[in-house]
């Protein structure tokens, strides 16, 4: 075994190392022969993957129309699902006869297909093939429809002897002299029966009458055939194998076909029902039963036609019964009774046809499973698809090559072993259509034997063939080395170790390894068309292509001569001529000689005459495909054609199109424009299957080829269609393998290119059928789920096409209107194909879909489909991962955000790449993950919740863990754009209507459009050198304003950056700066104004922004030192010096008042109008308000004054909330939050001694404030309501020196004093406020008894209450002292906790009441008995109590110390231990009643009881042994020995509650499970270090906690793992990171729900969901996190209630007595569950 260089060190690239996998001789022999490149070993049908089942239906059309109909409707459609779920592969049935007109029946040109199609259906079917279905008629004989000259002139002889008229012969039939041998052909019936038409008919009357004149010819032309024959055979002028063709049946014909001269082993994939009918022959004169038997009338009378009943009967009851006795054909007879008045009646029928449709789908999977084999090879081994897709298409191309030509010769000689030493690769090259890619299929298909006999059988050589641009793969040029690499490694048993990462890498690799081959194994590798590489890579110029090879290597490529200058560089690169060949036009004779031939090997020729147009077209043109071509159009013409120069076209181009043209003809327009449009516009192409699906769903496809007795359930197109396309365009729409399925698709780029140009010209159309092919990839349609069906004539018109004749199209005058639902039959489409529900991991990926769907979604530009369908679809995220396809998801991800604009989208693509790691280590663990991080920011982002619910629904399959509150902080960094080296040059930023785009204004002079995602330029504006001041743009950014240092506005059009005009600003006359000059102090833009003023100056300049003229002056009192327009723009509020403000009407420039604040010493710093209450608001530059009502504007009312002028700080930034409620101050050193209903200050936030504010701002609901300092790079976000600093972000660029507000997409814009630009998303920044902490770690924690609230402890002053649901702390009980222990109720209603002042506190935790203090004693355990009766404080100094929690009164005193200790489950004993016994103290007497002691010097370890035995203990003491102990026999029960050293560092022990079982824990990496009743421990290995576990309550889970070991230097950020394991088979059942220090890990009782504290003083709480449990919880559904609320983004958290311990203590504790201060002060109902009856001062609920 080989090595290759191992020193490339990057992750393998696929998910089973196809590299590692060397070929065993156990390996089929056709996986080897493909990869190797054998491929005239491969099956002649198909390559080794084209896998579907396809099964032929061969019966009368008009006896089993109920049968075939049941089954179509309710049959078909399970198999189909049954074999895409079990084996993703395909069914079909080859129904030829359903929905065809039945006029069309006996159709030679139908009975032809038939038999064609049957001899694919019994070649090409993985499983079953073949059904017959076999009534009481036999089936009339056919009419004939091309019959040799010679026997067709013997039977007109015959036919005249027997004196019957044959004039029908003579009209019908016409002689063809281009037949080999001549031979009589039947007419069109559509043209022959013209004749019988009538133009002033209806086309629906014509139809009937058509019909009617058609059954008369046919008929007399068979009978006249049928005699004649009939009078051969007797005479042996004819032997009877050549009659038999004239006198069988199509049923006759192809049961034999089908069932004779089979192989057994074939036969098994065959099924017969036979349906026989008793004492039928009696019910001949029914009319109704001429249906299911042959009838003759003879005069008045109608009998059974005894002689087709004999053949039926030799076929039915000799043929097939000969066939079972030698094989083991499956045959079903079954004898019907006919109802003695009607007959064979519906109803009869009816029970035969439901007992067929039971049997047929037992007997088709029956087969499938014996058969077809699940197939999972292409599935997991992407190499071995890629190499099965160039291998179908060269099998396809080469079928195609028909030119032996002296090219072909050249090759074969290059390829074959030469003396010399070096070689260079082979260059073939030509214009398009030359032939190149069949040329080197050919060559790639003869390689193989062409050097095994040239150098001995025994030769094995390997040819490698990649058509370059058929597949993904193969046009990115790392991929293409890629896969070329890894193959030929397996052919030399070469082991790849790592793939290298650079490309350059790749190319020394594959010199590498072509250094592998040998005489015994040359190597040959082909590359057609290297112009269809993409660019990356520079691969166009061509530096990888090995230029010398080895002596056994060969390398053929292609290329078109003027594409990406490719065949320059090969000549720069390879200098000798020998090594080209040009692919040129053909010598004309020798084309018109390979033409003959051609039509020879079917049975052609053309006349002489018809030559002379065949010769003249060959002399313009000899491209092989144009000789194709030509074969194509003469090969159908008959010797009486009249032919002209216009017969045959000149060109490719036009041939193409004609060709197409004629397929219209024959099959409608409309048809094949939709038909031949879908297969192009698909990205991979279509399969048969599908297409028939995709036209089945296209009610302008219906409209035309539906016929009227066919419009029910289900609504389909008849298969025969899609088989004659087909046929049509055979060797122009190739098959091509992948991934299981046979796809059609176009043979060369030509031909590709004009059907798209005929085809997808009109972009409704295009539109409207990418629609169309999405809703069938989203499967939008299946499931019975039914589809208008609307008969629209008028809607092609757009395309101009002429309505033409169809013999299928009726008058649909009544029902054109009328809408009516069918069901269309389309299959689901799931991302996978489950084929084992418990075991999820085993599944068929739906790669049609895969492919498919996102492009379809994005070109009809269904959005809405594609984040919802595809990117928030956890089937398809998990899948997508599973199959190694992450990067491709993130782009997907990408491209939809690039035409939603949606954040949800950006934050999930950021989400998933910082996941990247640990989810393609453990994919199961996704769900948990995402769930994990998009918790905390639903809220903010509520198109998220698509996904969470798509987690919780799928998740589990894989993973058993949901978090149900998440509070891992939110990670996130914001977009960043370098505008300039410093701050300084900056002059303004304007966010716009567009999320990503900014203006920048910076001193320069210039103004500069920037998009900040892609950090691009899209516009700049420069002001000609003048300094700029300010920018302003008006709100629906139409104009942009710019002030200048020049003292002029310059107006720009925004959208083409063009300047519309300039104008100056004049200062007042009188007032201004003496001496100096004075620039413009400010502007601001109304709708259709902009004002400015100068500095010091009293007026305000009004300019028209349409026509840029200034329109007025607004004079003031004093200098104005601030404008702000109403949001109408009908007013303008001028603030001036002395706290003066006047107000002007901006329509014609009056004056409408002045008023000035009591506050007149400042200036006002900000005017804000509060629109909906019309209010309008002064504020001065110490922060100082003044409210005027503006109702009557001409005379404002003050309503109130708000002094603030405390810390002699400025104002640096004011914000009115979005709803106008609040007003944001931002000064210097504090933060004021002002309510405007009240006028109050609602918060306030000083800022520590030497720290500043730069600014603030609000979140969008208000609840939080974003604020950054001076000197430091962070944002920082403080919780309105508790005041808490809940995260800092850094700013990475440098200290923040500015924040702008986007109020359009609640966007944040700081910059850097770097000159760096961030834009941050507030939603996401608040949804990290939304996360509760208490800002300490938490040390314990109670889950109450109903479960739905948690009680922490975090080493402070107060017990929080959290609301289990919605992770929100609801409640927060103060103490005195710090709190030591807490312990509840079962019912949760009462909660008694202890602090180190001494003191013990009874607290309602409903109403948050301190209803009982006891002081005296300090307690270092407290425990409440089962029956919540009874509490017991521990103390370690006095006597411990346990006294009655109803009354506070003492039942005893306890004088031993004891640790640890535990009530037991009857409530009679508390034990615990004290040194080393272990002591049951009776909680009635206070003394010790039981006890165990240990010998000397040994200690208890630790302790637990059993749940399930009241009254036993389990110990374990230092010397490892392992005890259990009957509290009441005072006996020990068992003992168990543990290994020596194994309690070192014991850290937990657990017992299961039956007491069977023992876990424990030594800090290390093993769970040690000890069987308590054998002794014997068994090792599970952990995660990783365990630092806490806990075993559930049932005993059949273990949830751990693990550390991760420290050499995995995998995902930032994961301190620890959170592990369920299942105990009963040691697996890990779910897997989810935590992102914080856990400090305490809880499990609940009932639900399995596990809750973590948190370092932070935060808590997560998680639920385990087994797969193998019911169906999901209903908890999830229920939890808060999950719930759908129309207004999703305004999730209310409740507001937190603060309650305070009491002053004074109810009793005193003494040494031991106590004292109380009142009587019997609570009460609580007796039993454990009941509610509280205690009477209560306070009563109010908490909100």
């Amino acid at each position: 075994m080989k090595r290759m260089n191992p020193r490339w060190k990057s992750p393998p690239m696929w998910p089973s190392g196809v590299g590692s996998r060397q070929p065993c001789p156990r390996e089929s022999a056709l996986r080897r022969a493909a990869i190797s490149g054998n491929i005239p070993a491969l099956p002649p049908h198909h390559v080794p993957s084209g896998r579907s089942v396809r099964v032929f239906i061969c019966a009368n059309p008009d006896d089993t129309e109920a049968e075939r109909n049941a089954l179509k409707e309710h049959v078909y459609p399970k198999l189909r699902d049954f074999c895409r779920e079990n084996y993703g592969i395909e069914f079909q049935v080859v129904d030829l006869y359903w929905g065809v007109d039945p006029e069309e029946w006996d159709s030679p040109e139908l009975q032809r297909l038939r038999m064609k199609l049957l001899e694919e259906c019994l070649k090409t079917s993985v499983g079953p093939c073949f059904v017959g279905l076999v009534g009481e008629k036999y089936g009339s004989i056919r009419v004939p429809g091309e019959v040799e000259s010679a026997e067709f002139e013997m039977i007109l002889d015959a036919a005249m002897e027997a004196g019957l008229d044959t004039h029908i012969l003579d009209e019908w039939y016409c002689r063809d002299e281009n037949s080999v041998p001549p031979a009589y052909y039947l007419k069109p019936k559509a043209q022959m029966l013209k004749n019988y038409q009538n133009s002033m008919e209806s086309s629906s009357a014509a139809k009937t009458k058509n019909d009617k004149a058609w059954r008369k010819v046919s008929e007399d032309i068979k009978r006249i055939f049928r005699t004649a024959v009939l009078q051969l055979q007797e005479k042996g002028t004819m032997p009877s194998t050549q009659a038999k063709k004239f006198l069988c049946s199509a049923l006759e014909d192809e049961l034999d076909f089908a069932l004779g001269k089979q192989t057994p082993a074939f036969l098994r994939k065959c099924v017969c029902y036979i349906r026989k009918i008793s004492n039928f022959d009696r019910f001949a004169k029914l009319p109704e039963m001429a249906r299911y038997m042959d009838i003759v009338v003879s005069g008045d009378r109608i009998m059974r036609n005894q002689e087709a009943y004999e053949r039926l009967l030799k076929v039915r009851d000799e043929f097939i019964p000969t066939v079972v006795a030698a094989s083991n054909l499956r045959v079903y007879s079954s004898v019907t009774h006919c109802d003695m008045k009607l007959g064979y009646s519906q109803e009869v029928e009816s029970h035969y046809v439901e007992g067929l449709c039971k049997q047929f789908y037992e007997d088709m999977v029956d087969i499938i499973q014996a058969t077809v084999q699940q197939n999972f090879d292409t599935e997991t081994d992407p190499l071995y698809d890629e190499i099965l897709q160039h291998l179908s298409l060269c099998k396809a191309y080469a079928a195609l090559y028909e030119y032996k030509a002296e090219f072909l010769d050249y090759v074969q000689e290059y390829i074959l072993p030469s003396k010399g030493s070096r070689m260079s690769p082979l260059v073939v090259h030509g214009g398009p259509c030359t032939g190149k890619t069949l040329l080197l299929a050919e060559v790639a298909k003869q390689a193989y034997t062409w050097l095994q006999k040239e150098m001995g059988p025994e030769t094995d050589p390997v040819v490698i063939v990649r058509f370059i641009g058929s597949s993904q793969s193969s046009t990115d040029l790392r991929t293409l080395l890629q896969s070329i690499c890894e193959q030929i490694a397996i052919n030399y048993r070469c082991l790849i170790h790592f793939l290298p990462n650079k490309i350059q890498e790749m190319r020394e690799l594959l010199v590498n390894l072509l250094g592998e081959s040998s005489f015994h194994r040359p190597l040959v590798i082909i590359l057609d068309a290297l112009e269809q590489l993409s660019d990356a890579d520079e691969a166009r110029k061509l530096w990888w292509l090995p230029i010398h090879l080895p002596r056994t290597v060969r390398i053929v490529v292609s290329t078109l001569p003027n594409k990406h200058g490719i065949l320059q560089k090969l000549r720069y690169a390879i200098h000798d001529d020998d090594y080209y060949v040009e692919l040129t036009q053909r010598d004309r004779k020798v084309c018109s000689q390979t033409l003959k031939q051609q039509l020879l090997g079917v049975k052609r020729k053309v006349t002489s005459g018809q030559q002379i147009y065949v010769n003249e077209a060959l002399a313009k043109c000899t491209l092989p495909m144009f000789v194709n071509l030509i074969y194509r159009e003469v090969v159908h013409w008959r010797s009486h054609k009249d032919v002209d120069e216009k017969s045959l076209c000149s060109t490719v181009h036009e041939s193409i199109e004609q060709l197409f043209y004629s397929v219209e003809n024959k099959l409608g327009q409309r048809f094949v424009f939709r038909a031949l449009g879908y297969i192009t516009m698909a990205k991979a192409g279509l399969t048969e299957i599908e297409l028939e699906d995709i036209l089945s769903l296209d009610n302008i496809v219906l409209g035309d080829v539906i016929v009227a007795s066919y419009l029910k359930n289900p609504l389909r197109i008849s298969y025969d269609l899609v088989a004659r396309l087909k046929e049509e365009l055979e060797g122009y729409l190739v098959e091509r393998q992948v991934r299981n399925v046979t796809l059609m698709v176009w043979a060369n780029r030509h031909l590709h290119l004009i059907a798209q140009k005929l085809y997808l010209g009109n972009e409704e159309d295009v539109h409207q059928m990418h629609s169309l092919l999405a809703e069938y990839f989203l499967g939008a349609w299946s499931g019975g789920r039914k589809k208008i069906f609307t008969y629209d004539n008028n809607h092609f018109t757009s395309q101009n096409i002429s309505h033409h004749k169809n013999p299928h199209q009726q008058s649909h005058e009544k029902t054109s209107s009328d809408k009516y639902s069918y069901d269309r039959q389309t299959p689901e489409q799931p991302w996978v194909f489950q084929c084992n529900l418990l075991e999820p991991d085993i599944f068929f990926v739906n790669h049609r879909k895969m492919t498919e769907l996102v492009f379809h979604l994005t070109r009809s530009g269904r959005t809405d489909d594609l984040m919802f369908g595809v990117i928030m679809n956890f089937s398809w995220l998990y899948t997508m991962i599973k199959i190694g396809q992450f990067e491709k998801a993130l782009n997907d991800i990408d491209l939809a955000y690039s035409y939603t604009q949606e954040k949800e989208l950006k934050f999930l693509s950021t989400t998933l790449r910082g996941i990247k790691v640990k989810v393609l280590k453990n994919p199961a663990s996704l769900s948990a993950e995402l769930q994990q991080r998009l918790l905390p920011v639903v809220t903010s982002l509520p198109k998220l919740r698509h996904l969470l619910l798509e987690c919780d629904k799928d998740g589990p399959k894989y993973c058993s863990i949901v978090p149900l509150h998440s509070s891992m902080d939110v990670t996130y960094s914001p977009e960043r754009l370098p505008l300039c080296s410093s701050y300084m040059q900056i002059v303004e930023i304007l966010p716009t209507l567009a999320p990503n785009i900014v203006l920048v204004a910076l001193e320069d002079g210039s103004v500069s459009t920037w998009d900040v995602e892609t950090r691009q330029l899209l516009r700049q504006i420069d002001t000609a050198r003048s300094v700029v001041l300010g920018i302003r743009l008006t709100s629906d950014e139409k104009y942009l304003v710019v002030a200048t240092t020049k003292n002029t506005l310059l107006i720009y059009d925004n959208h083409k950056s063009c300047l519309l005009s300039e104008v100056e600003i004049k200062g007042s006359k009188h007032g201004g700066i003496t001496g100096g000059v004075a620039f413009i102090n400010g502007f601001t833009l109304s709708t259709h104004h902009a004002l400015a003023w100068l500095e010091a100056s009293k007026d305000v300049n009004v300019i028209d922004l349409l026509y840029g003229w200034p329109l007025y002056q607004f004079h003031c009192w004093y200098e104005v030192t601030c404008v702000q327009c109403s949001p109408d723009g009908m007013y303008a509020f001028c603030g001036q010096y002395l706290n003066t403000a006047s107000i002007f009407h901006l329509g014609n420039g009056d004056k409408l008042a002045t008023v000035t604040s009591e506050f007149s010493g400042g200036f006002v710093k900000s005017i804000l109008v509060l629109d909906t209450l019309n209010q309008m608001v002064m504020i001065d530059n110490e922060g100082s308000l003044s409210v005027w009502n503006t109702k009557e504007i001409t005379n404002p009312r003050l309503m109130e004054d708000y002094d603030c002028r405390g810390d002699d700080s400025e104002v640096v930034s004011i914000e009115l909330s979005e709803d106008q409620r609040s007003i944001l101050l931002c000064k210097a050193r504090s933060i004021e939050v002002l309510d405007t209903k009240v006028w109050k200050m609602v918060e306030k936030f000083k800022a520590k001694r030497s720290e500043r504010f730069v600014a603030a701002v609000l979140s969008k609901n208000g609840q939080s404030i974003v604020a950054s300092m001076e000197k430091t790079s962070s944002i920082f976000v403080w919780r309105r309501d508790s005041g808490q600093c809940m995260a800092s972000l850094i700013e990475i660029s440098g200290a923040i020196v500015k924040l702008i507000k986007s109020v359009h997409h609640n966007l944040l814009l700081s910059v850097a004093s770097s000159g760096v630009l961030s834009v941050w998303d507030i939603d996401i920044i608040t949804a990290m406020s939304n996360i509760d902490k208490t800002g300490k770690k938490i040390q314990t924690l109670q889950l109450s008894g109903r479960e739905d609230y948690v009680f922490t402890m975090d080493g402070s002053e107060a017990v929080h209450k959290w609301n289990f649901s919605t992770g929100f702390i609801e409640t927060v009980f103060k103490h005195e002292g710090i709190v030591e222990n807490c312990v509840l109720t079962s019912s949760g209603d009462l909660m008694v906790t202890s602090d180190d002042k001494c003191s013990q506190y009874i607290w309602q935790t409903s109403s948050g009441e301190n209803i009982f203090r006891i002081n005296g004693q300090r307690i270092s355990q407290l425990l409440i008995t089962h029956n919540d009766q009874f509490v017991v404080s521990l103390c370690e100094q006095n006597a411990s109590r346990v006294w009655r929690l109803a009354t506070g009164h003492k039942v005893c005193n306890i004088l031993v110390t004891l640790q640890n200790a535990l009530v037991t489950t009857a409530n009679t004993f508390l034990v615990g231990t004290s040194k080393n016994k272990l002591l049951a103290v009776s909680l009635w007497s206070g003394s010790v009643s039981k006890k165990f002691v240990c010998d000397d010097g040994i200690t208890i370890v630790n302790f637990k009881l059993i749940p399930d035995c009241p009254d036993c203990v389990v110990f374990i003491t230092s010397t490892e042994t392992v005890f259990i102990w009957s509290v009441a026999d005072e006996a020990v029960c068992r003992r168990v020995q543990l290994p020596a050293n194994f309690l070192k560092n014991l850290e937990d022990f657990q017992i299961s509650p039956n007491g069977k079982q023992g876990i424990v824990s030594k800090g290390d990496e093993n769970i040690n499970v000890l069987d308590l009743h054998s002794g014997k421990l068994r090792l599970v290995h952990a995660a990783g270090i365990i630092w806490r576990q806990k075993l559930s309550r049932d005993g059949r889970y273990l949830v751990y906690i693990c550390f991760r070991n420290c050499d995995e230097d995998d995902d930032a950020g994961v301190v620890s793992n959170l592990i369920v394991m299942r105990l009963a088979d040691g697996k890990s059942i779910g897997t989810c990171s935590l992102y914080k220090t856990p400090t305490f890990l809880s499990l609940s009782q009932r639900a399995l729900n596990i809750i973590i504290g948190f370092e932070d003083g935060s808590i997560g709480t998680y639920t385990v969901v087994d797969r193998v449990d019911a169906a999901l919880k209903i908890k999830i559904a229920t939890s808060n996190s999950r719930q759908i609320v129309n207004n999703a983004s305004q999730k209310v958290r409740p507001k937190c209630g603060n309650h305070s311990f009491k002053t004074v203590a109810d009793c005193i504790w003494r040494e031991s007595t106590e004292v109380f201060s009142r009587d019997s002060p609570i009460n609580v109902s007796d039993s454990g569950e009941g509610e509280s009856t205690t009477p209560t001062k306070k009563t109010e609920l908490l909100q």
